[in-house]
């Protein structure tokens, strides 16, 4: 049993909630510094309230031996585009100011793979966890914010506070109640909203492993190092193959090229941000992240940390499963005793 008392941002979100599920189930002193609307279990010590708000930060700290930062705007859009600045970006630099007046035994800071790949042509080659890229390769807002914030938080630990970095690549499985990106792919196929696909690579994960990940990096990451916590390299078309085979649901075969998905993206883009002031089917940034392969070498974690790499396949049975369980799956699926829905 562990026994630690753990501190956790963004504790209700897909990440999160399994990582403070886990840190209960090992027996630490749970508390959860979260924004007043997000549910919470009853279970772990609560602070409402902003990463944004140093008073705040300060008393969610008072007392803790470890530090989860998960907690950010994960959404590849945003009404507000200062959001993802003041938000990420700024969050982090005041919760690593106050960090450095406490003496915390860890802190594990969450980054994201979308960083990672730049925009620049390259081979099918698995981006490693010692890539180094700059600003005017982010393709995005929310990938700016989240590079300026991970380069803040490896400067903390340039500067001695014990602090290990660990980028998920995109986390599937159960129990994602904000319908983070990954999810909001994976649903709009299932439902059809997407009858077309841009074929691209990208990662995959069990958000379970994730949280995982975060425990190990706090037990056994070096500070100042960063490590991917990813499993298994497949293009869109492999995954839209592999939920045919687990749903009996017809996924999309036709591809779009990618200047007709930028193009789609900017005009939706641009009503959401005039018109609806709502997320858009498709977001610029997401379109120009998947213009190259998003392939990642995950070797750093699975060695030094002991990252499980679990099914794939059992980890997207599990979310489809929840889905349909929450009433998110607007079609019939063929397959629906297969994968256990409904027993």
């Amino acid at each position: 049993m562990s026994n630690k008392r753990s501190l956790v941002t963004g504790g209700g979100g897909f990440i999160g909630s399994h990582l403070v599920k886990q840190l209960l189930e090992q027996g630490d002193t749970v508390r959860v510094l979260d924004l007043p609307d997000v549910p919470l279990p009853a279970s772990v010590e609560i602070v409402r309230g902003s990463v944004c708000d140093a008073d705040i930060v300060r008393r969610a700290l008072k007392g803790v031996q470890r530090l989860y930062h998960l907690a950010g705007n994960p959404n590849l859009w945003a009404h507000d585009k200062r959001e993802f600045q003041r938000i990420n970006f700024e969050g982090t630099c005041t919760v690593l100011a106050e960090v450095a007046r406490q003496d915390l035994e860890v802190v594990v800071y969450t980054s994201t793979e979308s960083i990672l790949t730049g925009n620049t042509p390259r081979d099918d080659v698995p981006v490693g966890a010692n890539v180094q890229r700059v600003l005017n390769e982010m393709p995005g807002p929310y990938c700016r914010s989240k590079f300026l914030a991970e380069q803040a938080a490896f400067q903390a630990a340039h500067d001695g506070l014990p602090i290990v970095i660990v980028a998920p690549t995109l986390p599937v499985g159960p129990g994602d109640r904000l319908i983070t990106p990954p999810t909001r792919m994976i649903l709009d196929f299932l439902n059809i909203k997407t009858p077309v696909y841009l074929n691209c690579g990208f990662n995959l994960v069990d958000v379970r492993d994730v949280a995982k990940g975060h425990i190990l990096a706090a037990e056994h990451g070096c500070p100042g190092e960063r490590y991917i916590l990813g499993n298994e390299n497949l293009t869109l078309g492999e995954l839209l193959r592999l939920i045919e085979e687990i749903t009996g649901l017809v996924m999309p075969k036709a591809r779009v090229p990618y200047w007709i998905a930028l193009t789609a993206a900017a005009l939706s883009e641009f009503i959401a941000d005039h018109v609806t002031h709502r997320s858009p089917r498709a977001s610029l940034t997401g379109v120009r992240l998947a213009r190259y392969p998003m392939f990642f070498d995950s070797s750093r974690a699975v060695d030094e940390l002991g990252l499980p790499q679990s099914s794939l396949r059992q980890a997207l049975i599990d979310e489809i499963e929840w889905l349909a369980h929450e009433k998110l799956i607007t079609r019939h699926l063929p397959l629906l005793q297969r994968i256990g829905v409904g027993k």
